[in-house]
């Protein structure tokens, strides 16, 4: 089994002349079912929020950008029961700076990016993979050679240059090469 990350930008014959024997499978927002189940923007809904006991989520995504700090807005609970895979972005144009990703609705902590990374991202994209997508998990894992599309193909949690992709993401799994979920040590 062989899994490449690609942009979604990229074309079919693009595509095509670089993985000529794979399928190739979108998993962004906009991919056609089943495999949109597999962008973070996905509704699964019952998704555990990261140091908060008693509280889920809708989505991967809505439980980040809830969880996000700006200079001018903290944390934002409305974005864990959205349901719509739009309008779940919270961005610096309207809110100011990132300041981080609270640890939790109700935390005192105030995780860095990498850090936010490895204990709320990680943990919650691998609860959806073990819990809400495990069917389309092994359908990956029977293919020979797929190209899994994404926006990004940053797969690399300790690199803040560009968003993490969740086809990376995704490939790990498969792989058994999931990123360590821990605080990143100081060097």
């Amino acid at each position: 089994m062989t899994i490449h990350v690609a942009s979604r930008r990229r074309s079919p014959a693009s595509l095509t002349a670089a993985f000529p024997a794979a399928e190739v499978i979108d998993v962004t927002s906009r991919a056609p079912e089943p495999w949109v189940r597999l962008s973070p923007f996905f509704p699964h809904g019952g998704i555990p929020i990261p140091f908060e006991e008693d509280r889920t989520g809708a989505s991967v995504e809505g439980i980040w950008q809830g969880l996000k700090v700006f200079e001018g807005s903290d944390v934002d609970p409305s974005r864990f029961d959205m349901t719509t895979m739009r309008g779940l972005k919270r961005t610096v144009r309207r809110y100011g700076p990132v300041l981080g990703h609270r640890a939790g609705p109700r935390g005192d902590r105030l995780l860095p990016y990498e850090s936010a990374r490895r204990l709320i991202y990680l943990p919650v994209y691998r609860w959806v993979l073990e819990h809400r997508v495990a069917d389309l998990v092994e359908r990956l894992r029977a293919k020979e050679e797929v190209v899994l599309l994404d926006h990004t193909t940053n797969g690399d949690v300790s690199d803040p240059s560009s968003p993490l992709s969740h086809a990376a993401l995704v490939r790990s799994y498969v792989e058994d090469a999931w990123p360590e979920e821990h605080e990143p040590t100081s060097p």
